[in-house]
């Protein structure tokens, strides 16, 4: 995701004079075609988030369209007064990009897992939140948040996540994408999971299972159409998250679901325990470690699909 983002931001700069990239002192490897091009509309800041974020409101309330990239935790939690009080009270242009959502900086310990970061950027007024599922999706969800006025954060895989779409899709801020059909289940997946969704998908159909898949790259707004039709249509519905289960994709669909009147639908929030890892390893071994893997998420599936069998 990461490649395909700075593909697109620097596809998009040639375009538009007024995109501006701010980083924390990281990125060397895949900073640097944009430097080369545009190097009076690129700026290091340091090790120093909160004055990456002040320095980014800043441009934004001249008229620029500012992205600002780092870590996950960093542009985030570490300057979060700045993002809440600069960007959002401001309504300011500033597009956040976190690159490593979960576990993708798993082998450097908790300090660089990004499991709570969903669930506060929602909380804040007046900030979108996406998290695109594959590559494809990170590119169009790059120029959607360039163009979507105000605040955005913009969670990112690190590298290397398949390509699930093969073809092309029609990207809309607030409105998922159905990857595939189904009327028995309903597997939501939002950011880097989206693979993994589709992998329990195809164990499911072997067990007789038609499962819809539904890529919900929106937490905020979310598609609540989508999320209601899933109750309706399909006999379970599930989400799936490299995030805690606490404020993220599987609380909005939840909330959204008791307010609906639709709380009576089975559901299941599939997701990382409220705590902090103490166990060091590559993403794929964090996420075997605390049951994001395709054998797990069916086994745990396994209980609720029984039940609305029996039903």
């Amino acid at each position: 995701m990461r490649g395909a983002f700075f593909k697109t931001l620097e596809e998009l700069a040639a375009r538009e004079q007024r995109i501006f990239l701010l980083v924390g002192d990281l990125g060397f490897g895949v900073v640097e075609p944009f430097v080369e091009r545009f190097p009076n509309r690129f700026l290091n800041v340091g090790v120093a988030e909160q004055n990456l974020t002040g320095i980014a409101t800043g441009l934004a309330l001249s008229g620029k369209i500012v992205f600002t990239y780092s870590i996950a935790n960093f542009p985030t939690l570490r300057c979060l007064e700045q993002v809440r009080n600069d960007v959002c009270y401001h309504k300011a242009d500033v597009k956040i990009v976190a690159v490593g959502g979960g576990f993708s900086y798993g082998s450097l310990g908790m300090t660089h897992h990004a499991t709570e970061d969903l669930a506060i950027m929602r909380a804040l007024p007046g900030m979108t939140v996406v998290a695109p599922g594959d590559p494809v999706e990170a590119a169009e969800a790059t120029r959607a948040v360039a163009a979507w006025p105000g605040p955005c954060y913009l969670r990112l895989g690190r590298a290397g996540e398949a390509v699930v779409h093969q073809t092309p899709i029609q990207f809309q801020i607030g409105k998922a994408l159905r990857v595939r059909e189904g009327d028995d289940l309903t597997l939501i997946s939002t950011g880097g999971l989206l693979q993994m969704a589709v992998q329990v998908a195809d164990l499911l159909v072997a067990k007789g299972f038609q499962t819809r898949i539904l890529s919900m790259h929106t937490i905020k707004p979310l598609d609540t159409a989508a999320v209601l039709a899933a109750a309706r249509e399909t006999r379970a519905v599930v989400t799936m998250e490299e995030h805690s289960v606490i404020g993220g994709l599987g609380s909005a669909a939840a909330e959204y679901l008791m307010e609906s009147g639709e709380g009576r639908a089975n559901f299941l929030r599939v997701g990382l325990p409220s705590d902090f890892s103490s166990v060091v390893g590559s993403q794929n071994y964090l996420r075997a470690h605390y049951g994001l893997s395709v054998d797990s998420i069916a086994k745990a599936l396994v209980p609720l699909i029984e039940s609305v069998r029996v039903h």
